[in-house]
């Protein structure tokens, strides 16, 4: 069976604006028009599904999805480096930031390690990979990364060499033996 799966990072918020760890703030109204305009690039959608933080929930509102809310694609627990921006930790935390962008297994912020991502969206991954019908996803660039990580199985390093904007479409499709990335023809 083969299935198309969409994955929508969320809309621009403040704290992307400003190169901070979020917490569960809201889209920036600006970002709400834009998550309007994109969603005739997707075509007809089977169904949808979103992270449960706020600014998820509004992209895919904005996009006039009626998205399920999915604990698997939640974004990263940055413990108490939430609402931190990355100037500040290196000027104050710069070993733990460091530790952290080099051993992704580790948490020194005491939330969640980067390979605890990478294991809940592959493994969301592999249980959905029989899925037929076109699928949106509504999440975070953390968990994109994830994702794209999976279907090259490529190392864990590469997560730094891989850069989704708000609102970045990454396309991936399924065979139902293996998930594939998707490039499609920006005349369709």
């Amino acid at each position: 069976m083969r299935a198309h799966l969409s994955w929508v990072c969320h809309g621009p918020t403040e704290a992307n604006r400003n190169s901070r760890f979020p917490a569960d703030e809201p889209l920036e109204a600006k970002g709400v028009q834009q998550a309007g305009a994109i969603a005739t690039q997707l075509g007809t959608v089977d169904r949808a599904w979103a992270s449960p933080a706020l600014r998820a929930r509004q992209t895919a509102a904005a996009m006039g999805l009626d998205a399920t809310t999915q604990p698997s694609f939640r974004e990263c627990d940055y413990g108490r480096w939430q609402g931190r921006s990355i100037t500040e930790l290196h000027e104050t935390d710069p070993e733990a930031l460091s530790l952290w962008m080099m051993d992704l297994d580790t948490a020194p912020h005491g939330g969640e390690p980067l390979s605890a991502v990478f294991a809940r969206v592959g493994d969301w991954m592999k249980s959905h990979i029989g899925d037929g019908g076109h699928a949106v996803i509504v999440t975070h660039a953390t968990v994109i990364r994830a994702a794209v990580l999976h279907v090259l199985q490529a190392p864990p390093s590469a997560f730094w060499t891989i850069d989704i904007e708000p609102l970045s479409i990454v396309e991936m499709t399924t065979d139902g033996r293996r998930w594939q990335l998707r490039f499609p023809n920006a005349a369709r």
